[in-house]
């Protein structure tokens, strides 16, 4: 009878113990993501800009002719005659990105005690190109003695190959600008910098180029120059964004 006692209690000590032991396992299996996932949440995130200056020395320019006229026949074939006469002269002055973007031919109206009446037609064609900016002066002037009536836009840009090499600049800027102000961060709250975890590369941009203002001008009668119209470039910006996640 003892022996059967000293048996069925060795036992559920036994058993005891398997459940004690499978418990803490199952603990630990528990625990065990959660720490991975406390780990993995112990980082700061930043973002840094870079902006960079580049000069601009390329004219983006938008002109065109335009010509009023009783029938639509009639006028649509002087915007035609100094249309070509503008766009021969681009061509042998090589400018580059040359296109037409805008073609228009409206009727033109008179209003009189509230009646419409025809009086004839309006036409236009615009085209727009690149040059050099020391040669856009003089060719702005030499397309309106061709025939050129209105000049629609004026801008400024820099060239692909010194945006592309600001833009390296740029983003070189935004990384240390992150790398500082996490720094600043871990140093306030005194907590050692662990390692870069992630990179993002938000981007390394130039924005379009603003457009002068106060440039949209209608040529009238015939323009004499003596001196080239002065066209001076600027500078355009180049913007970056780095984002770096950082463990501590």
């Amino acid at each position: 009878m003892h022996s059967t006692l000293s048996t069925v209690k060795s036992g559920s000590w036994n058993c005891l113990r398997a459940i004690v032991v499978s418990a803490g396992l199952l603990s630990l299996a528990i625990a065990n993501p959660v720490l991975a996932q406390e780990k993995m949440l112990r980082t700061l995130t930043v973002t840094g800009r870079g902006t960079e200056m580049v000069a601009t020395t390329i004219t983006q320019v938008r002109l065109g002719v335009e010509a009023q006229g009783k029938t639509a026949n009639e006028v649509q074939q002087e915007v035609a005659r100094r249309s070509n006469a503008v766009v021969n002269l681009l061509k042998s002055r090589q400018v580059d990105k040359l296109e037409t973007t805008g073609i228009n031919l409206n009727p033109t109206y008179q209003y009189d005690n509230g009646k419409q009446t025809l009086t004839g037609y309006s036409a236009s064609n615009i085209v727009s190109f690149r040059i050099a900016t020391p040669k856009a002066g003089l060719l702005l002037d030499e397309a309106v003695k061709a025939g050129a009536s209105r000049i629609d836009g004026v801008s400024f840009i820099a060239t692909d190959e010194a945006i592309a090499a600001t833009q390296k600049t740029a983003l070189r800027e935004a990384t240390q600008d992150a790398q500082a102000q996490a720094d600043a961060v871990f140093s306030a709250l005194s907590l050692s910098k662990g390692q870069i975890v992630s990179i993002q590369v938000n981007g390394a941009s130039a924005p379009p180029p603003r457009p002068l203002e106060n440039v949209r001008t209608i040529l009238r009668g015939e323009a004499l120059f003596k001196d080239p119209s002065p066209v001076i470039g600027g500078e355009q910006e180049v913007q970056a964004s780095v984002t770096l996640q950082i463990s501590y």
